[in-house]
């Protein structure tokens, strides 16, 4: 369908309804001048919510047991723990990467999400085979959803020999960005680790999406290290941090200084609001300082977590609910990482609900953003590049093999 009328629909922060023309994927006008444009077929938005595709910028799609049988949590407390388990149950259910990111694609899709960047593990004991996996479903549904990857150094750099050959050779093949994992409490080295992924990132020209759990002033340290390489690389806008736990636990005569240069270097953070045992960043004082912030559903139903759900819509609410926030400013910025946050760091083009973007959006019944959080209702339409790919919570993609 090139012509479509969205007929009432109420986008985010508009006081009253308007009609949007959308024609060849993008929205080609507004309000009265829409009504005026040629429409093969009218949607009647009956006052609901317009919000933009949702961006779900860290997820883990290749180990999800999304479609499998029910799977009980067996992992110990530590990140080693959690390694450890996810590569003996990886082993034992011998799950194909292709198809478990493939239905967990479609879910996500139902739920209004309409980009997503993905790590994609790699390293000695499964070499590309995930990112392999992985790039054949981002074909395969390049209709229905906006795909990048990050190669994923999930067992360690620089205690697995071969990990950075593996990683330069993933983006040769077509990842998007390569990523780290806790520099001193995984590898030991943190030197080693993060000279290897900026000299591949500095060569490749790709970007950098490093996890970082580390707590306290060990966190604090590896932050420090990461900005001074990304200041003496020339890759200020070019890296992000996922989790970065140890922001919220820092005192401020720490963690001030540390927002500054993040906010600086335009290095972007990451939290999924994790449950209430870890810290996780004060996201109104980073978006305050001026960091990016943006969210991910990080793994759903998988080795690591069963309680995930990949909602992007159910993510904000949560993020403002550990937060502590009730003010509609707080919910609409939980929103914004869901969003805008997400396109940033994905680096979207055209992104938003104004003339000229493109149709990736989403209706929910809620009279604003701040309710579409606090309730986070069913999607009733989700459009992406002005195809329609979901309603009613359906995801109206071809069915999997």
């Amino acid at each position: 369908m090139n012509e479509l009328l969205i007929a009432g629909a109420r986008r985010w922060g508009d006081a009253a309804p308007t009609d949007l023309a959308i024609r060849d994927g993008r929205i080609v006008a507004l309000g009265a001048e829409a009504r005026a444009q040629p429409a093969a077929a009218t949607i009647d938005a009956r006052g609901q919510l317009a919000l933009p595709g949702f961006v779900d910028g860290h997820a883990h799609l290749d180990k999800t047991f999304w479609g499998e049988p029910w799977q009980p949590h067996r992992a110990g407390p530590t990140i080693a723990d959690r390694i450890d388990n996810e590569r003996r149950q990886m082993r034992e259910l011998k799950l194909s990467p292709a198809r478990q990111s493939a239905r967990l694609l479609r879910h996500m899709v139902a739920r209004g999400t309409t980009h997503a960047r993905t790590h994609v593990d790699i390293g000695p004991d499964v070499g590309l085979a995930h990112l392999h996996g992985v790039m054949a479903t981002r074909e395969t549904h390049r209709g229905f959803i906006d795909l990048q990857i990050v190669a994923f150094p999930q067992t360690g750099v620089m205690r697995q020999p071969g990990t950075l050959d593996l990683l330069d050779a993933a983006v040769r093949e077509g990842a998007d960005a390569i990523g780290g994992i806790d520099p001193f409490a995984i590898d030991g080295d943190a030197d080693g680790q993060l000279d290897g992924i900026f000299a591949i990132a500095a060569r490749r020209g790709c970007e950098l999406d490093i996890h970082l759990h580390e707590r306290g002033e060990q966190g604090a340290r590896s932050i420090g290290m990461i900005c001074d390489r990304a200041q003496a690389l020339g890759l200020a806008g070019k890296v992000a941090l996922g989790h970065a736990f140890c922001l919220g636990e820092l005192p401020p005569a720490v963690l001030e200084p540390l927002l500054a240069r993040l906010a600086a270097l335009d290095i972007a953070v990451m939290t999924h609001a994790p449950m209430g045992y870890l810290p996780f960043p004060p996201v109104r004082r980073l978006a305050e300082a001026g960091v990016r912030l943006f969210t991910g559903s990080d793994g759903v139903r998988d080795a690591w977590t069963p309680l995930n759900t990949g909602d992007l819509l159910e993510r904000a609410y949560l993020i403002a609910y550990n937060s502590g926030f009730r003010d509609d400013a707080g919910l609409e910025l939980a929103l914004s990482m869901a969003t805008f946050g997400g396109a940033r760091v994905m680096r979207l083009r055209d992104y938003g609900l104004a003339a000229g973007c493109r149709a990736d959006l989403v209706l929910v019944d809620a009279e604003c953003a701040a309710e579409a959080v606090a309730a986070h209702p069913p999607r009733r339409l989700v459009l992406r590049h002005g195809r329609i790919v979901a309603r009613d919570g359906a995801a109206l993609l071809p069915q999997e093999d």
